[in-house]
């Protein structure tokens, strides 16, 4: 991919592909950002819009669910985990339709929240936190934020959270690529190009090369720089990936 995205679109399919003659790296990138009206910056901006956005706040609710289930006791809790449970093996796709109804009831297809919304509730990211927070948040801590005065939302916030840092990084990283590589949701939920993320917007600059050749080189390069998000944030964040992936063995 990285030698493709040097070359232009004669150049892709031709014999002598490694000619010097024919490195058009920045003439991709330029023909990249201002093709059709720059709508490849405008999908990138979507992207991070539903995944760094999603990730961050759907990390924050599977945290703080998987806290909650830990912690605390209430009626119904094994009945209500072991349906979270359930839910962690039915696919995507069986949702996507029904998502979309209801999404339509309430005038949010088509729009920005019906992509966003769906990707904030992760059952799964709701098991890793519940075994996070055994491993990582002893309760004589909480009992003595307790004893000093902190109520249970600032006990999960000044505390809680705190020590959950890592198990919150490997949610939000887990979440964070599923939801840049997401394809189907959109597919179902958007119409307007405007709206799209890289994966569906590539996916139609793909329908479109077999007729425009011109659009290859463009889908190389994109992707290549598709990447570019997910790389930067595992290297950012390792350090707290790498202890979260151990959470629980030394146990």
């Amino acid at each position: 991919m990285l030698l493709a995205s040097t070359v232009d679109a004669e150049a892709l399919f031709a014999s002598d592909f490694f000619g010097p003659s024919n490195f058009a790296l920045v003439d991709n990138i330029r023909t990249l950002l201002a093709q059709d009206d720059g709508a490849y910056l405008t999908w990138y901006g979507n992207s991070l819009l539903y995944a760094v956005g999603g990730a961050a706040v759907g990390a924050l609710v599977s945290t703080a669910a998987g806290y909650v289930f830990d912690k605390f006791e209430f009626a119904g809790k094994g009945a209500l985990f072991a349906l979270i449970l359930i839910s962690v093996m039915v696919p995507a796709t069986v949702l996507a339709l029904p998502l979309y109804l209801l999404a339509s009831d309430l005038g949010l297809a088509n729009t920005v929240w019906s992509v966003l919304i769906p990707v904030l509730f992760n059952p799964f990211g709701v098991y890793l936190a519940r075994m996070f927070s055994a491993s990582y948040v002893p309760d004589e801590v909480l009992e003595a934020a307790r004893v000093d005065g902190a109520n249970e939302l600032r006990s999960f916030l000044s505390v809680g959270l705190r020590m959950l840092a890592p198990g919150y990084v490997t949610i939000f990283l887990f979440q964070l690529t599923a939801i840049w590589n997401n394809f189907f949701l959109p597919l179902v939920m958007l119409n307007d190009a405007s709206l799209y993320p890289l994966s569906l917007g590539l996916y139609s600059w793909n329908s479109t090369a077999p007729i425009n050749p011109d659009y290859y080189p463009l889908m190389v390069i994109g992707s290549l720089l598709a990447l570019l998000p997910l790389v930067i944030a595992f290297l950012l964040l390792q350090r707290h990936w790498r202890s979260g992936l151990t959470a629980g063995s030394v146990k």
